[in-house]
């Protein structure tokens, strides 16, 4: 399973192999318009931030 992981408010690609009791959450909605929100490549690529949806993910990982 590939998560990310957020550590002093950066986003970085962790894989889970195994079967480890971990906490995450799965987010589905979006919620502002197309440019507001940032996909997985976004992320990983450390860019979109200060967008609503970059907000919104940074928010549930806290």
């Amino acid at each position: 399973m590939r998560l990310l992981r957020l550590e002093d408010n950066e986003f970085s690609l962790t894989e889970i192999v195994g079967n480890k009791n971990l906490r995450y959450a799965i987010l589905l909605h979006t919620c502002g318009a197309d440019d507001e929100e940032v996909a997985f490549k976004d992320l990983v690529k450390g860019i979109g931030k200060g967008t609503t949806g970059y907000n919104k993910i940074l928010f549930c990982g806290k």
